[in-house]
């Protein structure tokens, strides 16, 4: 029985995708549930999975758009996946075999002089040629040499530039310019490598560019002083790891704070449709991911309504899986409002570019000790700039502003996160 393997659709309005790989060759037997490809789309890349075991005939090539239906592959059930014993004997008798006649026989005589001479022209082909006489060689570095026919020569022409460490060294042995001519050879190259933009790639420019043309992006910037949660997370680090089996990030600190500043400022969390502003009243923050497709944007859900440690796990899920590939296409879409890091790749400042529909983004940077006046005097801290891009024709100056101010306040007080950014004295007070 043959059962043919479809190309399955990624989500709405995907109709097109690219065969990105293949993971198996043209007539290999599969198993059930394997997975043999890998699909990308404009917004995800999707695994190929074997339905049923057996003999697969591949129908398409990496790099070919396909439609949603179509027949990429067969895979014929009435072949059964190679058992791995046939292997095994073969190895056993091809062992056995040298042993059954140990006297030599002319064609075994034949074979060993064919071998003597030809190890004998690969070690002349790596002797140092006259100029390289002085290039002494390690046993281990000649023994690779002589295995993969490489010559003093190769090693060393291009490898590298002369230093002046090099010519005092060979000024001191008391060397001439001829033992160091091999090194003085440079060749150079103007070759370029030209690869084909997948689907993914395509579409995170194209929506580059449309933010860019279709909106009226603006950035503001503030710092905040990180001590606080850097304490908080060094105090209670073991006990949060030994409760939930996960460490203690900032990124939690973040989508939280965020959370209760967007609370606050809902135009923030407003995106436009036709000639309406829509507001949700709910909080779901996307948190920019970079993986080898490019950079992805997964969503955590109702984070008003999560824990730290709530935030924590879906990050590590979420962020693990789109690294992987593994990420759903309705994980990626519904965002309110985003958190990229920067800091991770140890940027210091950056504006961020807004992900549409969304109206704000939030950017974070490197923590770098810098002094800071605290009440007239001068201390080191560990400070973070963060930014926030967005977009004007929602949000105005006032609420832009005011959103980055409360995100700083929090993450300075991060106790405030349980008072909805409130001093807790105030709270108590009425105020």
């Amino acid at each position: 029985m043959t059962i043919e393997l479809k190309i399955p659709s990624p989500g709405e309005s995907i109709t097109e995708v690219e065969l990105a790989s293949w993971f198996v060759e043209n007539g290999d037997t599969v198993q059930k549930d394997q997975e043999i490809g890998e699909l990308e789309s404009e917004k995800a890349s999707l695994p190929l999975i074997a339905e049923d075991a057996g003999k697969v005939e591949l129908l398409a090539e990496p790099g070919d758009t396909l439609k949603v239906g179509d027949v990429v592959c067969k895979i014929d059930t009435s072949v059964k996946p190679d058992k791995k014993e046939e292997p095994t004997k073969e190895k056993k008798e091809t062992k056995e075999k040298p042993s059954e006649d140990k006297k030599s026989t002319p064609e075994s005589s034949e074979g060993k002089s064919e071998k003597s001479e030809t190890k004998k022209t690969e070690e002349k082909a790596v002797q140092p040629k006259e100029e390289n006489e002085a290039v002494k060689v390690t046993p281990v570095a000649r023994k690779i040499m002589q295995e993969n026919g490489f010559s003093v020569d190769d090693i060393i022409n291009g490898l590298r530039k002369i230093t002046s460490d090099d010519v005092k060294a060979v000024k001191e042995q008391g060397g001439d310019a001829s033992a160091t001519r091999g090194l003085l050879k440079k060749e150079t190259s103007r070759d370029v490598s030209r690869s084909p933009m997948s689907q993914l790639r395509k579409k995170i420019s194209e929506r580059l560019v449309a933010v860019k043309n279709e909106t009226a992006m603006l950035t503001t910037f503030n710092e905040t002083d990180m001590s606080k949660v850097m304490q908080l997370r060094e105090k209670h680090q073991d006990k949060f790891v030994e409760k939930y089996g996960l460490k203690l990030g900032f990124m939690s600190f973040f989508t939280k704070a965020v959370t209760v500043a967007l609370q606050q400022f809902p135009y923030v969390n407003s995106y436009i449709d036709g000639d309406e502003i829509v507001t949700p009243h709910y909080c779901d923050v996307g948190i920019a991911v970079q993986t080898g497709k490019g950079l992805m944007v997964p969503v955590i859900r109702n984070t008003e309504t999560l824990s730290l440690a709530d935030i924590e796990k879906q990050i590590l899920d979420i962020a693990g899986r789109a690294r992987k590939n593994r990420i759903s296409l309705d994980e990626l879409s519904g965002g309110t409002f985003t958190i990229t890091n920067g800091g991770v790749f140890g940027s210091m400042l950056s504006t961020p570019i807004l992900n549409p529909p969304q109206s704000g983004i939030l950017g974070m940077h490197n923590i770098i000790e810098r002094p800071v006046a605290i009440n007239g005097k001068v201390e080191i801290r560990p400070m973070m700039y963060i930014a926030l891009s967005y977009d004007h024709r929602v949000i105005d100056g006032k609420d832009s502003v005011g959103f980055l101010k409360t995100v700083k306040e929090i993450i300075e007080n991060p106790v405030s996160m349980l008072f909805g950014g409130n001093e807790p004295e105030n709270m108590l007070l009425g105020l």
